[in-house]
This record gives C-alpha cells, sequence and structure tokens, in this order.
C-alpha cells in the first residue's frame, strides 16, 4: 500500500490545489479553502490523449469546489500526463492515427486499447482512493462520487462496478462493448451524456450503453452535435446532480 504524498501546493480565488503521488501515480487535489468542515470527494477520469491538468479537469474541479465545497481528485491515467507512454501505448495509438487518416472506423482499436488502460488504472484509483480518505477533510466515512467523459468513462464503469465506495457517476460518450457486462453490475445513480450526432460513436451504440446500466435512478442527457461539440453546460449539470446524491451524506471532522 501506498501513502499520499503531496509534492506542490497553490491557491487562489477560494481553491487550493495540491499536486500529489501515490506510489508512482501523479495526481492533483483541489480543496475548498482550509478550515472547512469535512466534504465529498468526487474523482474526475480525464479524457483520452489529455492529462489530470487539463482545462476541463480544473474546470470541472473548480466548479465543484466553489459551487458545492467538495474535493475533486484526478490522477493521469497510464501512459498520460507525466506518466511515460509504454511500446504497447505507441503501437496501439499508431494505429489509431493511421485508422483516423485511412477514414476506418477507430471504435474496435479504442475499445482495445481503452480496456487494457482501465485494467491497469481501477487499482490505481483504488489505491488513491484509500490514500485520499485517510485525509481528515476527506475521511473514510464520506460520500464519493466518479465523473468521467471518453476514457474517464471506459475506465470508470468498470471502477464504479467494483467499488461501493461510490455512490453516484456520471459518464458518456464510450462505445459499449467492453463495458456493458460492468455497467449491469451498477445500481448507484447515473447521469450519462451522449452526442446525437457523434460521428465517432453511433447513437445506438451509446444508447445501449445507458441501456445496460442497472441503476433505478439514471438520467441521458443527449444534446444535438459532434462529439467533440460536447457542450460546457454538462458540466454545471454534474455539479448540480453530485450536490443532490452526494451533499445529504456529507459530515462533520471527527
Amino acid at each position: 500500500m501506498h501513502s499520499l504524498q503531496f509534492t506542490a501546493e497553490s491557491s487562489s480565488d477560494g481553491t487550493v490545489e495540491r499536486e500529489f503521488t501515490v506510489g508512482d501515480v501523479p495526481g492533483v487535489l483541489w480543496s475548498p479553502a482550509p478550515g472547512a468542515d469535512r466534504a465529498p470527494l468526487v474523482l474526475l477520469g480525464h479524457g483520452g490523449g489529455n492529462h489530470k491538468k487539463h482545462p476541463a479537469m480544473a474546470g470541472r474541479a473548480r466548479l465543484l469546489v466553489t459551487g458545492c465545497g467538495f474535493h475533486v481528485a484526478v490522477i493521469d491515467a497510464p501512459g498520460h500526463g507525466e506518466r511515460p507512454r509504454t511500446a504497447r501505448d505507441e503501437q496501439e495509438i499508431a494505429e489509431l492515427r493511421r485508422a483516423q487518416a485511412a477514414g476506418e472506423p477507430e471504435g474496435p482499436i479504442v475499445v482495445r486499447y481503452n480496456a487494457r488502460l482501465a485494467e491497469l488504472a481501477v487499482p490505481e484509483w483504488q489505491a488513491t482512493l484509500d490514500a485520499l480518505q485517510e485525509l481528515p477533510e476527506i475521511g473514510a466515512d464520506g460520500p464519493v462520487g466518479y465523473f468521467g467523459i471518453g476514457l474517464g468513462t471506459a475506465i470508470g464503469v468498470p471502477l464504479v462496478a467494483v467499488e461501493p465506495r461510490i455512490t453516484a457517476a456520471v459518464f458518456g460518450l464510450m462505445w459499449p462493448d467492453a463495458l456493458a457486462e460492468a455497467a449491469k453490475r451498477i445500481i448507484v445513480p447515473i447521469e450519462f451524456d451522449l452526442q446525437w450526432d457523434d460521428e465517432r460513436i453511433p447513437r445506438e451504440a451509446g444508447l445501449a450503453l445507458f441501456d445496460a446500466f442497472a441503476s433505478g435512478e439514471k438520467t441521458l442527457h443527449a444534446n444535438a452535435g459532434k462529439h467533440f461539440d460536447f457542450p460546457r453546460f454538462e458540466a454545471d449539470s454534474a455539479v448540480r446532480f453530485f450536490a443532490r446524491h452526494l451533499s445529504r451524506g456529507a459530515t462533520s471532522p471527527a
């Protein structure tokens, strides 16, 4: 078991940003100003080709910190951000670029590659959650959510399927092929995002993944537009979703 080591800290506009490592996995934790009551934690999964401090991650984190008073953590997925690529990473990425240049379907390559990344990342996320819950401002009994789109969904669905500490999740923009069986084991509240005119993931594929979740409460958000037209206002909706499902379980520090 690896402990959490903080490596850098800064603050602005009432948000404290602390970079950390758990073993050799780098991450970042955004938190309310010191002295606040113990608060829920939301784990963010970044998109493919991005990293823990991508503007989308920082923006979503600040919404959750300033809007809800939550803690928010992101780690670099294997082969992303500060983590070096392996020969297998390079091979898969080269194959993806070749298929894109040739106008061939990229789904089979992305699904295969992301499934491999998820195998590595799920235990890393669980170790990170173990370490974060040792912090007094988070605690072992506080509510936890997960928010990940694209690669964040490819990693997040198998994570939420095996991690009972996560009690609400936002997913979207991913093929169902490697995820449907795990989704069938998820019963926590779900918000799912889909681009109606997605040129990469067929509409029917996105709907199939949404349908696979066994959650008694699940909401589909379908927006007009292509894959990269995913609207920023869905982050605001995710904040409201987590406020609704996590705030009621918040506690004060021991």
